[in-house]
């Protein structure tokens, strides 16, 4: 209780004195307010601001005297708390604290540092209205005047979060943000220092930072001539892991278009990323092997892209992971080669007669513990059969034991996988059933159908795919009398006034196929 009425005086004792006296009480009265708010930050936070001193702040900052540090400090600590962070750039503390960064007292610095960063720290709110000030431009001002580290540090804590916003991005690059952070790159790269590394990463990692939003990307990109994306590029054969992780991951945020994937493929960036990959095969550095598989990925969206991609040899160089024991990097593999086969037959067959490659395919697809390579590994297991409607793909993929996996990603909750999964069962039953009937059966793959025929919530295609797959699977014996055991024809015939076109008159036709074959 001692406390909360020390706390009430202070707050009365400070609202009544002048901004600019840095007099004892006024002294006194902030080393209270820390006190209360290292004891119990919340509530001394909402009285703060509920007798009026949030307001005082501005002046106590601007007044610049021996209690600045501690005013500081306060805005700090009540910055902490989420409900304070709007409340603080409502009460104008934004540009008293930007201009306290001019200060040559390292106290002053430390402390405006952290209320700055912790005013920004994952608000949304706050970070728009940072937004409105120039803030950007200040920071990016002062940075440039920076020798020290330390210095340079603190304005790295306060741009990081800030940098987190979009629009925050384009003040920043427009600001000459971008020409700092390599100017501090180049002259710390060959650095050992322990400081100096730790800049190097903080300069790199915000570099990739701006590359995330759309507009300041594509202004850094300027159509692929920008000096900033052939220097983030020279990154990617440098020596340092630090620089060769930035550089990757700047060129898949780069690759976030179809013309600038075009682009960067046609300038033979993907023999840089290839070379880079090599370098990590073994005992390489995980977070370096997920970013360049990230930056393949990317640019293989395209459909452009892919033969010319297939042409460099990514594939190959990509398989090499495939020992890989870390899920990130199983993960970025499967969909880099999935991308890449995306319409290329040839590919999808070589690919998909490649045991070694199915092999490792059916033992992810039981990875229960990582939902993402599980499911990337039934895609592409799938998307192999799908693309090159191949025969002996097929007869691969059922010899690697398979089968099951494609038959419970239909069972899917996503309809995407549901769909792609009927599409390759479709074709392992039109090219090889003698040899799928066993894991078909072993699989309840009739169950299955009947299910999702006869789940009202299943998508028209789902169904639509679905009496494909039971037409082609009637030229086998025990599937066929499982179809007639568990009464397909009702089912069937149901749909025939189904609301989809498509869907009524496949039922038509897979009555006419169940009828005959009764």
């Amino acid at each position: 209780m001692i406390l909360s009425d020390n706390l009430s005086e202070a707050l009365k004792t400070l609202k009544l004195s002048s901004a600019d006296a840095a007099s004892d009480s006024v002294e006194g009265c902030l080393d209270c307010l820390l006190k209360a708010l290292a004891h119990n930050n919340v509530e001394t936070s909402e009285k703060i601001q509920e007798m009026g001193v949030l307001a005082m702040m501005p002046a106590l900052l601007s007044a610049q005297n021996s209690c600045t540090p501690k005013v500081a400090n306060i805005i700090a600590e009540m910055a902490k708390n989420e409900f304070m962070r709007s409340l603080c750039v409502e009460a104008g503390l934004i540009p008293p604290l930007v201009q306290l960064l001019n200060s040559k007292d390292q106290e002053i610095l430390l402390q405006t540092g952290r209320a700055l960063g912790n005013i920004c720290y994952d608000s949304q709110s706050s970070k728009e209205q940072f937004a409105s000030t120039n803030i950007a431009e200040e920071l990016v001002r002062l940075f440039r005047k920076q020798v020290e580290h330390e210095k340079k540090e603190m304005i790295f804590e306060v741009l990081a979060p800030l940098a987190e916003n979009d629009e925050i991005k384009l003040q920043l690059v427009d600001a000459g943000l971008v020409e700092c952070l390599l100017e501090v790159v180049a002259q710390t790269v060959d650095s050992d220092r322990e400081e100096d590394v730790a800049q190097l990463k903080t300069a790199s990692d915000l570099m990739v930072l701006l590359l995330l939003g759309d507009e300041s990307m594509q202004k850094l990109f300027e159509g692929g001539k920008g000096s900033v994306f052939q220097r983030v590029l020279s990154w990617v054969p440098s020596n340092n892991h630090q620089l060769q992780l930035a550089g990757a991951l700047a060129i898949a945020n780069f690759a976030r278009n179809d013309g600038n994937c075009i682009h960067m493929v046609d300038t033979g960036i993907v023999q840089k990323l290839l070379e880079l990959l090599d370098r990590h095969v073994e005992e390489g550095n995980v977070t370096v092997q997920h970013a360049a598989l990230s930056a393949l990925r990317n640019l293989a969206i395209p459909v452009v892209n892919k033969s010319k991609m297939l042409l460099a040899g990514v594939s190959d160089v990509v398989l090499k992971f495939l020992k890989s024991e870390m899920p990130p990097v199983q993960f970025k593999l499967l969909g880099t080669l999935r991308m890449l086969i995306d319409t290329q037959a040839d590919a999808a067959e070589q690919l998909g007669t490649n045991a070694k490659l199915v092999e490792r395919l059916v033992e992810w697809c039981e990875a229960k513990d990582h939902a993402g390579v599980m499911g990337e590994s039934n895609r592409l297991l799938s998307a192999l059969i799908r693309h090159s409607k191949s025969k002996e793909v097929v007869r691969t993929v059922i010899q690697g034991g398979g089968v099951k996996h494609l038959v419970t990603m239909a069972t899917s909750e996503h309809m995407i996988m549901q769909n792609e999964a009927l599409v390759a069962l479709g074709l392992i039953a039109a090219l090889n059933l003698d040899c799928a009937e066993q894991d078909f059966v072993g699989a309840n793959l009739v169950q299955v159908l009947h299910k999702l025929l006869t789940d009202e919530h299943s998508a028209p295609e789902i169904k639509y795919n679905s009496m494909i797959l039971i037409c082609s699977v009637m030229g086998s014996e025990p599937l066929h009398k499982e179809v007639q055991s568990l009464a397909f024809i009702d089912v069937v015939s149901s749909l025939r006034s189904h609301e989809n076109k498509t869907v009524a008159h496949q039922a038509s036709l897979t009555e006419q196929r169940l009828t005959a074959q009764s």
